[in-house]
């Protein structure tokens, strides 16, 4: 490790990085985006990400 780095100082993180997870899903919609092929959870990702956006936006509107 540099001199210049201390064990507590956080990592910085690359965009787009990615963090494995557990959750949980209802059966119907994971089969539902399982069906469209291969990256469903890319796509899964794409939707999550959507919405946080549209919810970002619409906290800065309302401001």
């Amino acid at each position: 490790m540099p001199s210049h780095m201390t064990a507590t100082e956080p990592k910085a993180t690359p965009p787009g990085a990615k963090q494995i997870v557990t959750i949980r899903l209802d059966v119907d919609m994971l089969e539902w985006f399982k069906a469209a092929g291969p990256g469903y959870q890319t796509r899964i990702n794409q939707v999550l990400r959507e919405h946080m956006d549209a919810q970002r936006a619409g906290e800065l509107d309302a401001e």
